[in-house]
């Protein structure tokens, strides 16, 4: 408790900071901007001003629910293959992080595009070793107790799209998932665990082939201001590829950006995701669960698998604006919610809301990189800190 109200209180004497350094200019300003005219770090003369790549490597510190509170070292790299008013930015994400809980989070994540924007090549590439909270399958966990899990989990997703129409892409890709080391560290005495229940395994390796729709007419997709971004993903996991069992998945994604007011800088964001599983018997670690979308973020106001299931549904509504004309400082309210089925043969559900409010700090005003604050609430008393390098969506 006392290191999340240290986090904030520090991150709220940088706003008032901040707000001395003049209100009412309206040029752009980043941190480092800040950093500059308190004398805490030299300026550097801007050499090129017509550059098309951006690098940055910050040492940040994060929290959520699942992690505790985590130190890390993240980089962001942006650019654009060609100075064309329509070139779409390419971004790589990379990051390594220890967290209070002993876990190990080792990202590296590209989202590349090539020259008239023929081909976008998407690639999800993660190290984690993960102690961790599971709760078990379905809504009905919400009155249920958590306990540890342990394992080691390597992840590589790696996908090609090619053009077919403006902003309009398909292709197909390859994704392989193996945890390993999965050990129960504190199942409840007497009863048969989650794990044991669904099906007990020390490692779930799973191989498949995937086959992906894509339409994003965004400019800048690590701070969009306006523009669409819809996709779906259909996965397929043969046994001909090695798997134990053949099962099939399904992602429907869908996000769109509207300035509101019209023509100012603030921004209304809406997040669909949409997570189905069919045809077979589906690795536990890979059923669909709440904060296991492709940034950890889904599910605001609960703990990284709060809830599990065979399908799941979500919706995300959140409203950005600045709280600075300068863009240095901006604030977020949102709500979200999410539905399982109670459990993995039934066909009903039950909603799960969430909401909390955040703030917005621009790290670098040139790829539009914000740190995300947020503190979360969910039912039964669930809340906390959320802290990401980026938007959330």
């Amino acid at each position: 408790m006392f290191l999340n109200r240290a986090l904030f209180l520090y991150f709220l004497l940088i706003l008032l900071v901040s707000s001395f350094q003049s209100n009412a200019q309206t040029q752009d300003k980043d941190i480092v901007d800040v950093f500059q005219e308190l004398k805490i770090i030299k300026e550097k003369k801007q050499k090129d001003t017509l550059s098309n790549h951006h690098f940055s490597i910050v040492p940040a510190a994060g929290y959520t629910l699942q992690t505790g509170f985590a130190i890390l070292l993240a980089s962001n790299f942006t650019f654009t293959i060609d100075k064309s008013e329509n070139s779409k930015t390419s971004t790589i994400l990379s990051s390594i992080a220890y967290t209070q809980k002993n876990q190990i989070i080792f990202p590296i994540m590209a989202n590349i595009w090539t020259k008239g924007n023929k081909y976008n090549i998407i690639s999800d590439n993660k190290f984690l070793d993960y102690p961790s909270e599971t709760y078990g399958i379905g809504p009905k966990a919400i009155n249920s107790t958590s306990y540890r899990i342990d394992y080691i989990y390597l992840r590589l997703h790696e996908t090609v799209l090619r053009k077919i129409a403006k902003n309009t892409y398909a292709g197909l890709g390859i994704y392989y998932d193996n945890f390993w080391n999965i050990k129960e560290i504190d199942a409840p005495l007497g009863i048969l665990s989650n794990i044991s229940r669904y099906g007990k395994e020390s490692r779930e390796e799973t191989l498949g082939w995937i086959g992906q729709f894509l339409f994003d007419n965004r400019k800048n997709p690590i701070n969009a201001e306006k523009g669409l971004y819809a996709s779906l993903i259909f996965r397929n996991n043969p046994k001909s590829l090695g798997n134990k069992t053949s099962w099939n998945s399904c992602v429907i994604e869908i996000k769109k950006y509207i300035p509101f007011p019209a023509k100012s800088k603030n921004t209304l964001a809406l997040w669909s995701y949409n997570w189905l599983t069919f045809g077979g018997r589906v690795p536990y670690l890979l059923l669909p669960s709440t904060g296991w979308d492709d940034f950890f973020n889904t599910g605001r106001g609960y703990i990284q698998g709060r809830f599990k299931g065979g399908n799941m549904g979500y919706f995300e509504a959140e409203y950005r604006y600045r709280i600075m004309r300068n863009g240095l400082i901006g604030g977020t309210v949102f709500g979200n919610v999410q539905s399982f089925k109670r459990d993995i043969k039934s066909h009903s559900e039950q909603l799960i809301p969430g909401y909390g409010l955040g703030l917005r700090i621009k790290m670098n005003k040139t790829s539009s990189t914000n740190l995300s604050i947020d503190y979360g609430f969910g039912i039964n008393g669930s809340r906390g800190f959320f802290v990401n390098l980026g938007e959330v969506f």
